[in-house]
């Protein structure tokens, strides 16, 4: 699923190719993907609109029109959704979770276009995605959206992440808390900060969240410039029978808040063994 660094790709690309863009017509006949309007409603509010600043709040996304005297563009990448501009695209690394190449796009199946913006000078905005649970939505709500996790300072960190007995790993992955984080983000950075996703988050005093915050945003920025989460130097170990590439012991697995979790047996483990 795309997390934060996806987003903000997908984020990037539309305030490079596709900002000062008069929208001539739009393709909103998804009606799930774009509910809860119906058939033309988002089309009648962008049409002769012009695309102006591409903003992200964890994995939330959308588009000021007009300076912000227009609508705001919400789009949400869902599953495997990708921002398709011209030969330029950004969002699911994998599209469709295919396995194939990140520019399958190119040659996919029509029926995966969900939304499109056409533009006046004649190129293309358009929502791929596969699984068609991505979203195209007017002026999105962020009400329940924490803040975002690369903005968040150390202090409101400290506040939001560190307390109650819920495990890190859940903590720092609701998005109420702290927005953008993900499975796989939450895995390479606890692992990287050799901190144990089943701690519980209060038990943290205000070093080790710092820490974590430091590494969480260092995790973050290697995503994006490589390409996505996957990239991480644990990913590839998130297998069965495979070992931690830092120290050589075993990968542990287990379910936490309801996601498959990987481990390091000694660097992460808890409670810690006893001296």
């Amino acid at each position: 699923m795309p997390e934060l660094p996806e987003v903000e790709r997908a984020r990037a690309l539309i305030e490079r190719a596709g900002l000062g863009r008069e929208i001539t017509r739009v393709d909103d006949n998804d009606t799930y993907v774009c509910r809860p309007h119906s058939p033309g409603e988002i089309a009648e509010a962008l049409t002769g609109r012009t695309l102006t600043k591409a903003l992200r709040r964890g994995k939330a996304m959308w588009v000021e029109t007009d300076g912000g005297d227009g609508p705001d563009l919400g789009l949400h990448l869902g599953m495997a959704g990708r921002i398709v501009i011209g030969e330029e695209s950004g969002g699911d690394p994998i599209y469709g979770g295919s396995g194939g190449h990140p520019d399958q796009h190119l040659s996919g199946n029509p029926a995966w276009r969900r939304f499109t913006l056409e533009f006046a000078d004649g190129g293309t905005l358009v929502l791929f995605d596969k699984r068609r649970l991505g979203r195209a939505v007017l002026d999105p709500n962020l009400d329940g959206v924490g803040p975002d996790a690369m903005e968040i300072t150390a202090k409101a960190f400290r506040g939001r992440v560190g307390r109650g007995e819920a495990p890190l790993k859940s903590r720092i992955m609701d998005q109420s808390v702290l927005a953008g984080v993900g499975n796989l983000l939450a895995d390479e950075t606890l692992w990287q900060a050799k901190l144990p996703p089943l701690r519980p988050a209060g038990d943290l005093d205000d070093d080790e969240l710092d820490h974590l915050r430091r590494t969480l945003r260092k995790a973050t920025r290697a995503a994006i410039k490589h390409g996505g989460v996957h990239t991480g130097e644990v990913i590839p170990f998130r297998k069965r029978d495979h070992h931690c590439p830092r120290c050589g012991e075993p990968m542990l697995r287990a379910a936490v808040g309801g996601r498959t979790t990987w481990w390091c047996s000694a660097e992460q483990a808890w409670p810690p063994a006893a001296s």
